[in-house]
């Protein structure tokens, strides 16, 4: 079975650090309407990869015991520390080399294997407290180091997501933002990967799974969710996550 634990990041509110532990065949790893910026221990030096926002549930795999390390970023706010718009990633699992300078990434590793070796020999423990990730301070002090030198979030953000969450229409949410369906359209692609309605149903699906593995009815999920009804949940867990509600509930870490 594979372990994961989270908490919450140093980067600003929704973005968490997390760490899993690979189990026996993969895992699926939800739609959430947000980016991670990714420490793998494959390899002898690991690795160091970009999961972009996903439209339908994605099956990790990896040899049992490899541990994984990811930042995520609250919706919205990847983009800024990645460099790149959201929609470029869009479903994808990327290098990071691939979007940051070379010598940038290899001194990013060079010091998560430093951390780790010194935590590794106790001389980190007065730095490091409790069951602390070394690979998880690193990446937030990356993204808090590319923050401080990038532009800043588009104002309109917070009021997307809150209207996304709420259930509000595309048309409720460019009034509310004071622009165009169009312009609502381009800016929610570059911040999210995806539109204001995309967004909407993700962020609907974490509300709805949410309340059903707290043990309420299926039926009761779908009225307190913002689902017309049962059956229309039932069809939007097995659209974005590819199986039913039910199956999903009982997967490991479900």
């Amino acid at each position: 079975m594979s372990d994961y634990r989270e908490r919450k990041a140093l980067i600003g509110r929704g973005a968490v650090v997390w760490t899993r532990t690979a189990g026996a065949g993969p895992q699926r790893v939800l739609p959430d309407g947000c980016t991670d910026l990714i420490w793998s221990g494959t390899g002898p030096d690991g690795e160091l990869i970009v999961a972009g926002p996903d439209t339908r549930a994605h099956l990790a795999s990896g040899p049992p015991g490899t541990r994984a390390v990811g930042l995520r970023f609250a919706p919205g706010t990847g983009p800024a520390v990645l460099g790149v718009p959201a929609h470029e990633l869009r479903d994808l699992r990327v290098p990071l080399a691939a979007l940051w300078p070379d010598a940038e990434v290899r001194r990013l590793a060079e010091r998560i294997a430093e951390r780790t070796a010194e935590r590794n020999t106790g001389r980190a423990a007065e730095r490091i407290a409790g069951r602390e990730s070394a690979p998880g301070r690193v990446l937030e002090e990356a993204a808090l180091d590319r923050l401080r030198t990038a532009e800043p979030p588009d104002p309109v953000l917070a009021t997307i997501v809150a209207g996304a969450s709420r259930g509000t229409g595309v048309a409720g949410i460019a009034a509310a933002v004071g622009l165009g369906e169009r312009q609502l359209h381009r800016r929610s692609l570059a911040a999210f990967g995806y539109g204001a309605k995309t967004l909407g149903r993700v962020l609907r699906l974490n509300r709805a799974l949410d309340l059903a593995r707290t043990g309420v009815r299926f039926a009761e999920v779908a009225a307190t969710a913002g689902y017309a009804d049962q059956a229309h949940l039932a069809r939007e867990v097995r659209t974005l996550t590819g199986v039913p509600l039910s199956r999903l509930l009982r997967a490991p870490g479900g």
